[in-house]
């Protein structure tokens, strides 16, 4: 009797450390996955930023259009390469100052973002964006703003106040930018809104037209069209619930009156859509990674993943995706996408491409500027690595639970 207790003793003991070691390799494992996301955010932001800070950007980045490209002036590329990196890299930047190697490098990129920011906005510098250019300038000038929102006591507070004037001033004329019935209302939408944060003059019709439409444009189960026609593709990720959300969260946070509803409410209901299509998005990934390669913009890449990483970061994400699941499947898809060595020039800028650089998959209105919306897969840095969704235990995904004969939930469609 005695040595059976002995025994039981033993392996009690044994479990337990078991437990304990697999436990710790599993914050091991999430640190290393942390780094390796840091270390591919630095690697986006290092050659743009330094360059811009310096006022050289333009001098510097090596142009590239799509074969199709249909004309337009292509100085449209560094408004979108600036103001796509910054929204996805906002919320990294914004974490507390600390003396690890990371915190340093933060300190010093969000340094050269703060520059940049004057540098973009100066009519004497050399890196003066393209603000009175075509109409892409008011796609762009949203992601711009987008990151000051994101971030606004690292991005937009420490700010001198000529380049407050200047950026307000560029903003407002952009409504010279008549948008089309397409996702382009929520560019419009979210300029608005950040005048709105900042205590500046709005046009709230700019905001309520946009989210009256999107709302006419859901079709159920966690789907938006982008227009009047459905389109298979990841533009819901791209754009309509990212920026759907947030600009109604800066009308909530304002308490805004809203035509025949409550911002509060169409917040709330446009997250528990979100929710349910990041659903939609985590069982997209396959047991190795790979995630299906349809519709528009495919060069934009992990951005794909936009919502998931969002909600991640904000503590959205539904009971349904844990955050060590999360966590997991994010991974897997940067690893597989980003492995090829070619989604990089030698210089260290992005190229167009999908998985590595084919530049035949750029649409008529693709550069390589554009395809740093990339960085929105990034946005659950704006964690700290001492964060639960660092630290929890990884967790398969649902695809690599199916097919491995593992139970998995049944999926279903949602009415709301």
């Amino acid at each position: 009797m005695e040595r059976r207790n002995f025994i039981q003793a033993i392996a009690a003991g044994m479990a337990a450390s078991s437990a304990s070691v697999q436990a710790a390799s599993s914050v091991e494992r999430s640190i290393g996955e942390r780094q390796y996301m840091a270390a591919l955010a630095q690697k986006m932001a290092e050659p743009v930023l330094t360059n811009m800070a310096r006022g050289t950007l333009q001098k510097q980045f090596p142009l590239e259009v799509s074969p199709t490209w249909d004309g337009r002036d292509q100085r449209v590329s560094y408004l979108e390469c600036f103001g796509r990196l910054i929204s996805g890299i906002a919320p990294w930047l914004a974490l507390p100052d600390d003396g690890t190697a990371e915190g340093q490098t933060r300190k010093r990129l969000r340094q050269l973002a703060l520059q940049s920011y004057t540098n973009a906005v100066d009519p004497a510098s050399p890196d003066y964006l393209l603000w009175k250019g075509p109409g892409q300038a008011l796609v762009d000038s949203a992601y711009f703003t987008n990151a000051l929102m994101r971030a606004p006591k690292a991005l937009w507070e420490p700010l001198d106040a000529q380049t407050k004037r200047r950026i307000v001033a560029e903003i407002k004329g952009l409504r010279r930018i008549e948008p089309p019935y397409i996702n382009w209302m929520l560019f419009a939408a979210m300029n608005e809104a950040f005048l709105l944060s900042v205590g500046e003059e709005h046009d709230p019709m700019r905001m309520h037209v946009a989210i009256r439409k999107i709302n006419e444009w859901y079709v159920g189960d966690g789907w938006i069209k982008d227009g009047e026609a459905f389109h298979f593709d990841y533009y819901n990720s791209f754009v309509m619930y990212p920026m759907l959300l947030e600009v109604l969260e800066a009308m909530k946070q304002a308490n805004v009156p809203f035509w025949n509803g409550k911002p509060a409410d169409l917040h709330a209901q446009a997250l528990k859509r979100m929710q349910r299509y990041c659903e939609h998005l985590e069982r997209f990934v396959s047991p190795e990674g790979t995630f299906p390669p349809i519709g528009r913009s495919l060069t934009y890449r992990t951005a794909a993943f936009q919502p998931l990483a969002l909600l991640a970061w904000r503590k959205q994400l539904p009971q349904s995706l844990p955050e060590g699941q999360v966590r997991a499947v994010l991974h897997a898809v940067h690893k597989t996408v980003w492995t090829a060595p070619d989604n990089f020039t030698k210089d260290g800028y992005l190229t167009i491409g999908f998985v590595g650089h084919q530049p035949e998959l750029g649409d008529w209105y693709s550069n390589n500027g554009s395809m740093y919306i990339a960085a929105a897969g990034l946005l659950a840095l704006g964690l700290p690595e001492s964060d639960s969704y660092w630290t929890a235990p990884a967790q398969d995904w649902t695809q690599k639970k199916a097919f491995s004969g593992r139970r998995f939930p049944k999926d279903y469609p949602v009415n709301y």
